[in-house]
């Protein structure tokens, strides 16, 4: 007979036990034994967006600029000139001294009015405009005379703020002639010639268009003491350049009234006067 069976339960070959197998290593993270690496956080959907939209302002702001000022596309290459009527756009042009060549955002527009007003006293304001793609943009507004002076043959042209402008040799036409005929007296000397000549061409101004048509000149006497001398031998007493335009529509009224009387006196416009013929 077989004897017992000494292997014990459990037990492996020859008896001994089984070695037990060590349990796998988790795998190293590269950082310090125990600690898990770090892991960095999404950022927000929205932000995310944010940033994106930053990056493209940014792209698109430098391209703007490389076209407004690096690139040769936006660059001033001929200049337009409106508005004139005794200056030619030749002299516009070359009085505005724009520069040609460079970019047409960097031009200074200011800089180009300044210069033409100065350079050429007949122009009264002027628009300086940039006309895109290439472009500059001139509209001009000249003075026009209220009356000239006559001085050494020629005539000095006087717009109706009293500014000395043009030297012509021929009087425009419908334009009266102002004749500084003042005496030497007190008030003269408190005025002075530049006064009153400012006054006579106030006096010019306030008239009626149709009455400026038939003045032939505007005599000056003394600061109250100014005189039209209208065409058919007709004189108007005007007095001082004050309540101008009072006294036009006084002269006007007076004018219809008195269609034959060739004197005429609106000093006072509230009580004025005709004589003659």
């Amino acid at each position: 007979m077989a004897g017992p069976t000494t292997a014990r339960r459990g037990g492996g070959k020859n008896g001994k036990p089984p070695r037990s197998r060590p349990s796998p290593r988790p795998p190293r993270s590269g950082g310090r034994p125990g600690k898990a690496k770090p892991c960095h956080p999404r950022l927000p959907p929205r932000r995310r967006k944010l940033l994106g939209w930053a990056a493209v302002t940014v792209a698109l702001g430098a391209a703007v600029g490389w076209a407004l000022y690096g690139s040769s596309w936006l660059r001033v290459t001929h200049v337009e000139v409106s508005g004139t009527a005794v200056l030619t756009s030749g002299e516009v042009r070359r009085e505005a001294d724009v520069p040609f060549g460079d970019p047409l955002a960097s031009v200074d527009t200011d800089a180009i009015a300044d210069r033409l007003r100065d350079r050429l006293p007949r122009i009264e304001a002027v628009e300086v405009e940039r006309s895109w793609p290439r472009g500059i943009s001139l509209k001009v507004t000249e003075r026009q005379p209220k009356a000239v002076l006559e001085k050494g043959g020629k005539f000095i042209e006087i717009d109706g703020t009293g500014v000395r402008f043009a030297t012509v040799d021929q009087a425009p036409k419908g334009v009266p002639r102002l004749t500084m005929a003042a005496e030497d007296s007190p008030g003269t000397r408190r005025f002075g010639p530049e006064r009153l000549e400012r006054e006579a061409v106030r006096v010019a101004v306030d008239l009626p268009p149709a009455v400026r048509r038939d003045t032939l000149a505007i005599r000056v006497r003394s600061y109250d003491s100014i005189t039209l001398e209208l065409t058919g031998g007709r004189t108007v007493v005007w007095g001082s350049g004050e309540r101008g335009d009072v006294k036009a529509r006084t002269l006007t009224a007076l004018l219809k009234a008195a269609r034959g009387a060739d004197h005429f006196d609106v000093s006072a416009p509230g009580a004025p006067a005709a004589s003659g013929s």
